[in-house]
């Protein structure tokens, strides 16, 4: 199997400059590598602060790849990331490079380092609609009926994950068991730090984007077409920044309230990306 290195961790733990001085420093040894993101809001055009994508500048000449590929108008399904990772993927290889797969989006990261088979199971638009309408308690409680076992597994404070979880078990009678089939010899390096540390990352790289112009990205995003009920099911940054310009609860129209619930949202989000990967006993962590 061709090799693969993978990065992940929480948000705002240091993956992204990680693996660009891994790759820099690669470079001095005649070995090329290639950054892949497996960021579930990277992806979309659009979304640069609102998502904490590395600047030109940050890449230092690193070339990377699945970042701006997906119209933010539209969701964009980890069966169809999968399809452009490891398409990404086998070009890097077939230039003779190392690809690096680098983010916090557990469900990616596993569909590729894993080679988790993705059921193939059309949108049903009739359905979404009514799903829509239900809270999260509500959706949670209809899957664990459908399948218990996913409940496990899927993104509780995702809407969107619960709808689509809860619409393959419908189309199948329940989610199917998850089927391996690994592609690549994998290491995956693993990047957290102590609670503290990584709150105060948390709060200086949220003010940081701010003050850059987050909300005008925001409100430009809304002014392209996207509107303010899908800029809310992008969650965190977006979700936040969309309830603020709406004058709309939790944000309430003050910007310390806006920061400190958004602050509080992304600690609780980084929480759920480590309780996903500390399940891995294959993960390298470091500091």
């Amino acid at each position: 199997m061709l090799p693969l290195i993978a990065i992940v961790g929480p948000t705002s733990s240091g993956k992204t400059s990680f693996s660009i001085s891994l790759a820099k420093s690669l470079k001095k040894s005649s070995i090329v590598a290639e950054i892949v993101s497996a960021d579930s809001r990277q992806v979309y055009r659009g979304l640069n602060l609102l998502s904490g994508k590395a600047t030109k500048k940050e890449m230092s000449g690193i070339r990377h790849h699945l970042l701006d590929i997906a119209n933010p108008k539209r969701v964009y399904s980890v069966a169809q990331f999968k399809i452009d990772a490891e398409k990404a993927i086998a070009g890097i290889h077939k230039r003779g490079h190392l690809p690096i797969l680098v983010g916090g989006t557990g469900f990616y990261v596993d569909a590729i380092t894993k080679g988790i088979v993705l059921p193939q199971v059309e949108a049903n638009t009739k359905l979404r609609k009514v799903l829509e309408k239900k809270t999260l308690p509500e959706l949670l409680s209809m899957l664990k009926k459908l399948d218990s076992f996913r409940t496990k597994t899927v993104d509780t404070k995702n809407k969107v994950r619960l709808i689509r979880a809860i619409e393959i078990a419908t189309t199948l009678g329940k989610v199917p068991k998850v089927e391996i089939k690994p592609m690549y010899k994998v290491l995956t390096i693993g990047i957290d730090l102590p609670d503290d540390v990584l709150k105060k990352n948390i709060h200086t790289r949220l003010l940081s984007r701010m003050k850059a112009g987050m909300l005008r990205e925001a409100k430009k995003l809304h002014n392209s077409g996207v509107s303010w009920k899908r800029m809310e099911e992008l969650g965190l940054e977006c979700r936040y920044c969309a309830l603020y310009l709406q004058n709309n609860q939790p944000a309430g129209g003050k910007m310390t309230t806006l920061l400190s619930e958004l602050e509080l949202a992304i600690w609780h989000y980084a929480k759920r990306q480590r309780t996903w990967f500390k399940r891995d006993k294959e993960i390298l962590w470091i500091d």
